[in-house]
């Protein structure tokens, strides 16, 4: 009976060991997982929602550690030498819905890559340039035609619109 417990107690120490390479590989800060959109854990869950800006946002988790919801941004490759700018405003959005949800701000969001995770701040500056960006998207959308914005090939390849488009490069 005592080598019962004792194999027991064992397999339950690998198992809590392997939890936390789990939580580390996946970039998870410690607490609480409470919300994914990774569909690997389970039913993936409702969007968030901000009405009055009419911003819908589904970050691939969020973290409850000590009252405060942490948004993490799972991106597939390699990390830059700093995150893109499109990555920070997308995990900006995910703070202020993260904000607008349960009522408390998060000081910051991550922001993880294969090999290295990125904490960015969430500070008023970063929320006034969001939205201005959202302002300046709205403007966008009632426009005829909107140029592009950016010299990279490879944007274009991939995009959903390059057969529309009167500035292609590809």
């Amino acid at each position: 009976m005592l080598f019962l417990i004792l194999f027991l107690f064992i397999l339950a120490l690998i198992f809590f060991w392997q939890s936390g390479v789990q939580r580390r590989e996946a970039g998870l800060p410690g607490g609480r997982v409470i919300y994914t959109d990774t569909g690997g854990w389970g039913v993936v869950e409702r969007p968030l929602y901000y009405s009055p800006l009419k911003l819908t946002g589904k970050p691939d988790y969020l973290v409850r550690n000590h009252g405060t919801v942490i948004p993490v941004e799972v991106k597939s490759g390699r990390a830059p030498d700093s995150p893109y700018d499109s990555h920070i405003f997308q995990l900006a959005s995910y703070c202020l819905l993260v904000e607008k949800t349960y009522g408390k701000r998060p000081p910051y969001g991550i922001i993880h890559y294969n090999d290295r995770d990125f904490a960015i701040d969430y500070t008023p500056e970063l929320e006034t340039a969001l939205m201005e960006l959202l302002a300046e998207m709205r403007r966008d959308e009632i426009k005829n035609s909107v140029d592009r914005s950016h010299d990279q090939a490879s944007r274009c390849a991939r995009c959903g619109f390059r057969d529309l488009c009167d500035q292609s490069l590809v």
